[in-house]
């Protein structure tokens, strides 16, 4: 009973931590979109990333054949707004100056920069009544400049030209000197220029590559975890070859999702890799990656499931409930790979926090039917064991409740530590730890399997952990008896019944 109550406990975090967020991208497209409005102002968010300070501080010191090799920047690329031309046929076709859009480039800490807070007003662009008292400039976004930093937030001003619909922003590539989590914002003040739009993109660079810093670590630890499958595998496969005449059916499961967890984590290095020297996702890389991984987790959970059902060493088959268990498996892939492919194939501003919810929720609730069928399969078998009094085997099925028990109940601390994280740093200020989240929920399936390999290695001693008729595993439906002088089949008593005769006390009660 306290393992299905251990079960029933992991299915509510499960809901909860299953809504996690995709990755975001170094390349920032803006297809058309729409500003915003907010208070006084009219803005569009343009991105946001952590990015660590150059290894340059002035373009001079990096090389000649790459001035931003070593640095890191935020360039803007063919960005373009386009207003609407019923306000473009208000100007003046010579004017030169009719209509402005600000880019405003700020620290994350230094958001109440920006506004109207240090004059206590709400505004976000400057009003004539504060322009009046020479606080800021009419018709712009109110920046706070300190004295010791006058170049930040940074500022980026681009006007409309007469009487046209679009405008392009001068090439601008803004070099990051300070390590933080950076926000860009296009705002307009200009009330005349409502149902503007936006479109082109920004290019985010770190002094290393075009990962994201807050998912730059993960390169390091999807590298490390290859080497660690690989490690493991070797070890497996000594010892599949050592005991080959011993091995069965739950063995070969276990090495198709070692060399899965081995092909995953290889192919997410070499995509990371990749994604950080060109900026951009490789479509092909990222579908086997996107694969690798839902085939892993499908398998994972199978492989916990029928070890939790006694496959292979309290029954030789499954039995009827087969069909059951790959129908869930199948459903759990088509789930998983249409997440996956979501999370790492679209672009971060192609889908809603809705789509996300509507994808998320079928694999949460998919893997709290793995969850409880595990855990109740898991009780029937422990019992079963019991009753036979089949020690080894039942010591065996303890170490794995144990564990199983100890990865649920981790599994429930980090979830609370990561709704924790994510609730009290709303703007990703804590950037630079995010990535340890993703690394451990590799880490603790790793750790896992490992565990299932080491109860599970093959030996030299099969009846530790292989199904065996003559051992009595089956004895309520093979039909065999225990005697005083060791076991034997109901086809052996009626043989010597026949042979040697009755004993007279059983004759003597088939007469009566």
């Amino acid at each position: 009973m306290e393992i299905r109550s251990l079960g029933f406990w992991a299915i509510g975090v499960l809901l909860i931590g299953s809504l996690i967020g995709a990755t975001n991208g170094s390349i920032h497209s803006y297809n058309n979109e729409k500003f915003t409005v907010k208070f006084n102002a009219r803005f569009f968010h343009g991105g946001s990333e952590g990015l660590y300070a150059s290894k340059f501080q002035d373009l001079n010191s990096s090389s000649s054949d790459n001035p931003f090799k070593g640095k890191s920047f935020i360039r803007f690329d063919d960005v373009t707004f386009v207003r609407t031309k019923e306000s473009a046929s208000k100007q003046n076709a010579m004017q030169s100056t009719a209509g402005l859009v600000e880019a405003i480039i700020l620290e994350v800490k230094d958001r109440d920069r920006i506004g109207g807070i240090f004059l206590k007003s709400d505004a976000i662009c400057c009003t004539p009544e504060l322009a009046d008292t020479g606080s800021c400039s009419l018709g712009e976004v109110i920046v706070n400049r300190e004295s010791n930093d006058l170049e930040w937030p940074r500022q980026i001003k681009t006007f409309f030209k007469g009487n046209k619909t679009e405008v392009t922003m001068s090439p601008e590539t803004v070099v990051i000197n300070k390590t933080g989590m950076y926000y860009l914002y296009f705002m307009i003040c200009d009330p005349e220029l409502d149902g503007t739009r936006i479109r082109g993109r920004t290019v985010w660079k770190n002094p290393d590559g075009y990962l994201p810093g807050k998912v730059a670590p993960l390169m390091k630890v999807f590298g490390f975890m290859s080497l660690a499958y690989v490690l493991l595998g070797l070890v497996w496969f000594v010892r599949f070859v050592q005991f080959w005449k011993d091995i069965i059916q739950l063995h070969y499961h276990i090495t198709l999702v070692i060399a899965l967890g081995m092909c995953e984590m290889a192919v997410r290095y070499f995509e990371y890799v990749n994604f950080n020297s060109t900026g951009m996702r490789p479509m092909d890389v990222t579908l086997w990656a996107v694969t690798f991984s839902s085939i892993k987790k499908t398998l994972s959970r199978l492989l916990l499931l029928v070890v939790s059902m006694g496959y292979g060493v309290v029954k030789p088959t499954l039995g009827g409930i087969t069909s059951r268990v790959l129908l869930l498996g199948v459903i759990y892939f088509v789930a998983t790979e249409a997440l996956e492919l979501v999370e790492h194939l679209g672009n971060i501003n192609d889908f809603s926090g809705k789509t996300m919810i509507v994808l998320v929720i079928p694999v949460a609730l998919l893997d709290a039917c793995f969850i409880l069928w595990i855990f109740s399969s898991l009780a029937r078998t422990l019992e079963k064991l019991q009753i036979k009094r089949n020690m080894a085997k039942l010591e065996l099925y303890r170490n794995f409740t144990n564990a199983l028990a100890i990865s649920v109940l981790l599994s429930i601390a980090w979830i609370g530590f990561e709704l924790y994280f994510n609730g009290t740093d709303p703007l990703i200020e804590l950037w630079r730890m995010a990535w340890i989240i993703p690394a451990f929920w590799n880490i603790l399936s790793y750790g896992l399997l490992a565990v299932i390999c080491i109860l599970w290695a093959p030996s030299n001693n099969p009846t530790r952990y292989s199904y065996l008729a003559e051992t009595g595993d089956e004895f309520e439906e093979e039909g065999i008896s225990l005697t005083g002088s060791g076991i034997k089949s109901t086809e052996d008593v009626e043989r010597n019944e026949l042979l040697f005769g009755l004993p007279d006390d059983v004759e003597e009660g088939k007469r009566e």
